[in-house]
């Protein structure tokens, strides 16, 4: 029996998947072998980002009991789905905003509106104090600090602010509010006056995270475009319409998309202030179906379906960014 040589392993590994694997790669052009590098990368990223979900969507398809033989209970396929999507679980939420029979559907509703509303004047308001900071004046950085302040509080703290401003009997805002015709009573039991105050609450807090992205946008203007424009006999706003509007559109839809991913998961404000039974979000709607009711098939059905909303919202925003992105280029 003869004894393999150094020599001869080599040889053979040479010859084998080994040398095929190396000469495959040698093959592949520039962005192929960058694509390759990235691949463990982007699979442990995949695995992160959906193993959840996955595990979510699948404990879905099973009843809300978890009496079966499965451990997760008796599989019933999309049935927690139609039932959501159909309005027949009525006993979910106590008092839902818009319709008894359809918790879900208002669970989306109210989301919605309270998603779109607060996006649209933190956004407005964000900007605003953007161009604001980025004026040079005295007291510049005070007036940073008042700005970014609502922000650092916990949303704990934030919410009590607001409840104890709108409580009857202890808040100066009731009263004023009340004889303008703008508010009931009890403001924090009622679900249009509550959405009102959730949608305020949420601009007072969020709206300085909109201003230090818009104002890096800001910064990053060249300033000579605008020596040009007065040259060239532009007004302030014919300005502001042409040079800085289009290039700092990048930065006010990264901040769009990061406060409306926020928004659509909105549960701390709303369970600190009115509660969930008052203004019910679809998170709220999770946390109650799971929670009070141990529904756990339908409570995981509402957040695989709001996973989902906010997925398609995100490729939204990627999409518009792109052709902004390729528009300014």
């Amino acid at each position: 029996m003869s004894v393999p040589t150094e020599d001869g392993i080599r040889d053979t590994e040479r010859s084998g998947p080994y040398v095929s694997a190396v000469r495959w790669m040698e093959n592949l052009n520039d962005t192929q072998f960058a694509y390759l590098l990235l691949t463990p990368v982007l699979l442990l990223l995949a695995v992160i980002a959906f193993w959840p979900l996955l595990s979510t969507f699948r404990m879905s398809l099973y009843a809300d009991s978890l009496v079966g033989a499965s451990a997760l209970g008796e599989f019933v396929g999309l049935e927690n789905y139609v039932a959501l999507l159909t309005g027949q679980r009525d006993v979910v939420l106590v008092r839902p905003f818009l319709d008894l029979n359809a918790p879900f559907r208002s669970a989306l509703t109210v989301t919605l509106i309270f998603t779109v509303a607060s996006v649209f004047f933190e956004t407005l308001v964000g900007f605003a104090q953007a161009l604001v900071l980025d004026q040079d004046f005295r007291g510049r950085r005070w007036v940073r600090v008042a700005i970014i302040l609502p922000w650092a509080v916990p949303i704990v703290i934030q919410g009590m602010i607001f409840f104890l401003l709108f409580q009857p009997n202890i808040g100066f805002l009731v009263t004023p509010l009340q004889q303008l015709g703008i508010f009931t009573q009890t403001p924090l039991t009622n679900a249009v006056d509550s959405v009102i105050i959730l949608v305020v609450a949420d601009v007072w807090k969020t709206s300085a995270f909109m201003a230090l992205i818009i104002l890096a946008g800001l910064q990053s203007v060249d300033r000579s475009l605008y020596d040009v424009g007065r040259v060239a006999g532009a007004s302030r706003w014919q300005q502001f319409k042409m040079i800085t509007l289009p290039l700092v559109l990048p930065s006010v839809l990264v901040a769009m998309l990061f406060r409306t991913i926020g928004a659509m998961r909105v549960y701390g404000i709303i369970e600190t202030v009115s509660g969930c039974n008052t203004v019910p979000s679809l998170s709220c709607l999770v946390v109650t179906t799971f929670r009070d009711s141990r529904m756990y098939g339908t409570s995981a059905a509402v957040a695989f379906i709001t996973a989902a909303l906010i997925g398609i919202v995100v490729s939204v925003y990627i999409v518009k960014y792109a052709d902004t992105e390729e528009a300014a280029a």
